[in-house]
């Protein structure tokens, strides 16, 4: 049998774990013995598979070496094989057709902040799971627990971006973006000018979360009616679970939180801002969110709300979350022709051009 590749499959396998909600060390132990092997002759892996030597090396344990001799050997990987065995369970078909439609994911994470992989990792994930573009949207400065970016180190990440886009597939790209924070007095937490050059601008409350009611609304709305906020993240900011795997980066205890109840604010008065303004309501697809709640997706249906499915994914096998969101928003009714992702690049970035 022909040898299979050891490293793709280590990494197939780290996806498949993070798709999962499993525990980050294993995660952990899957991409840092693809990253040591990556590093060496495909000659000197096949030598110490063979020699029983592999386990030398910095990153590789006796099961990560197990599964590359396997590799090695023509053989798929016996874990990568129960992985695919007891993946997941179908989606329903409304929550497969709006699946499909899906093009791209607004709100992603790299390790420019608190996500777990390089930003070209991020983007080959995305391109394997068949999309068209995914939108980079790391925090801005006053999230200092996930590594904020600041102005100067969001203007490098934007050259870097156009870098790693000159190299990526033709027919696939990176919209530079940004989770950006949304203040106590609704403003939002980075420069104007820098907002503006941005493809996609996702808004997110993160601090002050027990606000009182009509403190929240108002923050809220300031943030809906200003013309750069193009998606209301996460709108509740509640947690239904403690944090899931995956999240490996050097913010990653800022993903500790447990279970968390949701903000108080005036939903219709909110919802209704976001329709007006055609500011798009986001669908979380993290498990440990599930934000909106149904009964709050089915308010902004009915005030006309767009909405984003995105996965706010921190690791590459979060990419593929989106069959969550899809699940919560097919049960509430959610058509596609609401749904802004559901647009080619070109479309997605036109809308948000014209909102400034």
């Amino acid at each position: 049998m022909s040898a299979r590749d050891p490293i793709a499959d280590l990494r197939r396998i780290a996806f498949l774990l993070e798709r999962a909600n499993e525990a980050t060390y294993r995660v952990r132990a899957f991409r840092s013995a693809a990253k040591a092997l990556a590093g060496l002759p495909a000659a000197e892996v096949a030598e110490r598979a063979g020699n029983g030597t592999l386990t030398e090396l910095a990153g590789v344990g006796d099961v990560t070496a197990r599964c590359v001799a396997e590799s090695l050997a023509g053989e798929e990987p016996v874990y990568l094989r129960r992985l695919v065995a007891t993946e997941g369970s179908d989606l329903d078909a409304e929550a497969t057709a709006l699946r499909a439609a899906l093009r791209g994911d607004c709100h992603t994470h790299s390790d420019w902040s608190d996500g777990g992989s390089p930003i070209e990792e991020m983007a080959l994930a995305a391109v394997e799971l068949g999309h068209e573009y995914v939108v980079l949207t790391d925090h801005s400065p006053r999230l200092t627990v996930a590594r904020g970016l600041t102005a100067e180190r969001l203007r490098r990440q934007l050259d870097h971006v156009a870098q790693v886009n000159a190299a990526l597939p033709e027919g696939f790209r990176i919209l530079t973006g940004i989770e950006v924070d949304i203040l106590a007095d609704g403003s939002l937490d980075q420069d104007d000018e820098l907002l503006a050059r941005l493809d996609v601008v996702v808004g997110s409350v993160h601090s002050g979360l027990k606000d009182e009611r009509s403190k929240m609304t108002r923050r809220m709305l300031k943030a809906v009616v200003n013309p750069h906020l193009d998606i209301l993240g996460h709108v509740t900011g509640r947690m239904v679970s403690s944090r899931p795997a995956g999240v490996t980066g050097p913010g990653d205890r800022g993903h500790r939180a447990r279970t968390r109840a949701e903000s108080d604010f005036d939903a219709d008065a909110v919802f209704a801002a976001c329709a007006e303004h055609d500011t798009a309501v986001e669908i979380n697809s993290r498990p440990e969110r599930q934000d909106p709640p149904k009964r709050l997706i089915r308010r902004a249906l009915e005030a006309g709300c767009r909405f984003a499915i995105n996965t706010d994914a921190h690791a590459p096998g979060q990419l593929d979350w989106q069959r969550f969101g899809c699940e919560r928003a097919a049960l509430c009714g959610v058509p596609a022709d609401r749904v802004v992702n559901t647009w080619s690049a070109e479309q997605l970035v036109e809308w948000t051009h014209a909102r400034t």
